[in-house]
C-alpha cells in the first residue's frame, strides 16, 4: 500500500530547486478532444516509432523517420492493409526504413489492428479519449493482445508520446514506487506489480489531483540521477 505523495513531490522539489522549478519540467497533458481527434495514420506512426525504437538508439530512429514515413505510405492504415506480400517484402531491404523483419510486419498488423478498431469506435483516437484514465493496466493488456509488439514498456512508450495520460514504469518510477511502500519487483512485468502501480497512481491522483504524467515524472525526478535541466527538458515528450 502506498504512502501519501507528499514526501515524493518534497523529495523531488528539493532535488530540483524548489516547487516552482519542478512545476516548470512537468509535461503538458493532452486534452481529450486533441486525443479523440488524433488522425489513425498518427496513431499507427506512434505505434511504429516506439516499435522500432524498442532496443535501438531512439535518436537514430528520429534521424531516419523522414524515410519511414515515405517509406511506409504516410502510414495510413486502410492502405497499408490491402498492400499485398511483395509490398513488405520490398519494405525488408528498403535502406529508408531498419530492415528488421519482424518489426516491418508489426506495422502490417498493426494496421489491420487500428483499422478494425475504426470500424468499430469510429477511430483509434476516439477509443484512447473514451478510456479510462483509472485503467492504465488495461489499455496496455488490449493493446499488448490485439497488436503486435504493443506489450510492456513499448505500450507505455506510445501511450505517452501520443498523448494518452500513461504513467510510465522507468527504472526510477519502481524504485520511488518501492520506497513509498508499494510492492513490486526490479521489472514489474506481473499482473501484481501492474495492478500494484496502477492502485498507487489511483491513489495518488485522487489525493493531488495531478495527471499520471506528472504524477510519473515527478516520482522519476525523485530519486536516481539528479539530471539537469536541460536533460530533462530534451525527454519532457515521454521519457521519464
Amino acid at each position: 500500500m502506498a504512502t501519501g505523495f507528499a514526501a515524493i513531490r518534497a523529495r523531488a522539489e528539493q532535488r530540483k530547486g524548489g516547487a516552482g522549478a519542478l512545476a516548470e519540467l512537468l509535461p503538458a497533458l493532452v486534452s481529450n478532444a486533441d486525443l479523440a481527434g488524433t488522425p489513425d495514420d498518427r496513431i499507427l506512426a506512434g505505434m511504429t516509432r516506439r516499435i522500432f525504437c524498442a532496443g535501438f538508439v531512439w535518436r537514430v530512429i528520429d534521424q531516419k523517420w523522414p524515410g519511414f514515413e515515405e517509406a511506409f505510405l504516410g502510414f495510413q492504415p486502410q492502405r497499408l492493409a490491402f498492400e499485398p506480400d511483395e509490398f513488405w517484402e520490398r519494405l525488408a531491404s528498403d535502406t529508408r526504413v531498419v530492415r528488421h523483419r519482424a518489426k516491418i510486419a508489426a506495422v502490417r498488423h498493426n494496421a489491420a489492428f487500428v483499422c478494425r478498431v475504426e470500424a468499430e469506435r469510429g477511430s483509434f483516437g476516439r477509443l484512447l479519449a473514451d478510456w479510462p484514465a483509472g485503467d492504465e493496466i488495461g489499455l496496455l493488456a488490449f493493446l499488448a493482445k490485439n497488436g503486435a509488439r504493443l506489450g510492456g514498456m513499448t505500450g507505455q512508450y506510445f501511450l505517452r508520446f501520443i498523448g494518452w495520460d500513461a504513467f510510465i514504469l522507468t527504472r526510477d518510477v519502481l524504485a520511488a514506487l518501492r520506497e513509498s511502500g508499494v510492492e513490486i519487483s526490479e521489472q514489474a512485468t506481473s499482473k501484481r506489480d501492474l495492478a500494484a502501480a496502477q492502485e498507487a497512481f489511483n491513489v495518488w491522483t485522487r489525493e493531488t489531483g495531478l495527471s499520471y504524467v506528472a504524477l510519473s515524472r515527478i516520482c522519476a525526478m525523485s530519486t536516481g540521477d539528479n539530471l539537469g535541466v536541460q536533460t530533462l527538458l530534451q525527454r519532457m515528450h515521454g521519457e521519464d
